[in-house]
């Protein structure tokens, strides 16, 4: 590429920075074994309701994306403001019996930390006159750290343990067995003045293709619709149990179908875009083997309970972006 001036230059580097909003919830899953009836043993949510983050972006591009065949990369980071965000919910189905809930607790969710990376390359094509379609590939990663502090449960009865036994040797409080359904006389708990009880994080890295949408024929004004969508996730996760005693769970996950629409509304003045955004980001269920340690001892051992997440996420945004 040969630049011989501003009048000529078919390529440019924009750079801008932004703010916006997730709202959602991430899940983590403890999969039943044989010894369950129900399909699932836990699933613990951890709300995002909102975190807020700023946001900062990069690109290269054709200029003039309807003059011709082009190629554009992209970089896109977000880095969320730690605050509560709702609540972290958490339920077990541990009867060998009937697949029943047996076991409830809610806290305050803390989100501690959000750092979500994209990266994206791919070609721009013109449709003339009135629209360009861009297919790429991308890649993501996600870093999400919760705490959950306070709160109350309630949990069912044992059937072979006496009515005041809830949770004092030899009846543990979460144990595989027979239980009376969960609003028979069932056992309640505080968690209040306990502080943080659990914490949880998970680091997820996807591989996907998409292709966009756009016309600008409505300048200064433009409008773009994308779309991914791959197999190709994967999330490492540690889960910490914090109440009577320490135990650490590992998950490595991976599996869960990856989609993500985007609507895009954008304006140009001078050099300057300023542009708003629609996403919703969603990876379903995810399964993999599943690592215990108790009280930080370093032996970390298998179990026999599969592990697995998901997410379901919206994202709005703001950005300002300059052209160079």
């Amino acid at each position: 590429m040969t630049v011989t001036g501003e009048n000529t230059r078919k390529y440019e580097f924009s750079l801008g920075t932004g703010f916006g909003f997730v709202y959602g919830q991430s899940f983590e899953y403890v999969y039943a074994n044989s010894e369950i009836v129900a399909e699932l043993l836990s699933e613990l949510t951890w709300e995002m309701k909102p975190v807020y983050y700023l946001g900062f972006h990069s690109d290269f591009s054709r200029k003039h994306l309807m003059d011709g065949f082009g190629f554009f990369s992209s970089v896109d980071f977000k880095v969320g403001i730690r605050g509560d965000s709702g609540v972290h919910e958490n339920r077990d189905w541990m009867s060998n019996e009937n697949s029943d809930l047996t076991h409830f607790s809610t806290h305050t969710n803390l989100t501690k930390n959000l750092f979500w990376l994209d990266l994206s390359v791919g070609l721009s094509i013109p449709v003339k006159p009135y629209f360009y379609i861009k297919p790429f590939i991308s890649g993501s990663w996600m870093h999400f750290s919760f705490s959950g502090k306070n709160g109350h449960g309630i949990y069912a009865r044992r059937t072979d343990c006496p009515e005041d036994c809830a949770g004092k040797p030899p009846c543990k409080r979460h144990e595989i067995t027979t239980y009376f359904p969960i609003g028979n006389l069932p056992h309640f708990f505080s968690f209040d003045g306990a502080g943080t009880v659990i914490t949880y994080q998970q680091d997820w890295f996807i591989l996907a293709a998409g292709f966009s949408i756009g016309t600008n024929i409505f300048s200064p004004f433009s409008f773009e619709f994308s779309f991914k969508i791959s197999p190709l996730t994967y999330c490492a996760a540690i889960d910490n149990h914090l109440f009577d005693s320490i135990t650490t769970y590992y998950d490595f996950t991976y599996g869960g179908l990856f989609i993500e629409p985007i609507m895009g509304v954008f304006y140009s003045v001078n050099k300057l875009d300023i542009s708003f955004e629609f996403i919703y980001r969603y990876i379903s269920r995810t399964k993999g083997p599943s690592y215990m340690e108790e009280n930080k001892s370093g032996v970390v051992k298998p179990i026999s309970n599969a592990g697995g997440a998901s997410l379901s996420l919206f994202d709005y945004r703001f950005l300002f972006k300059l052209r160079i």
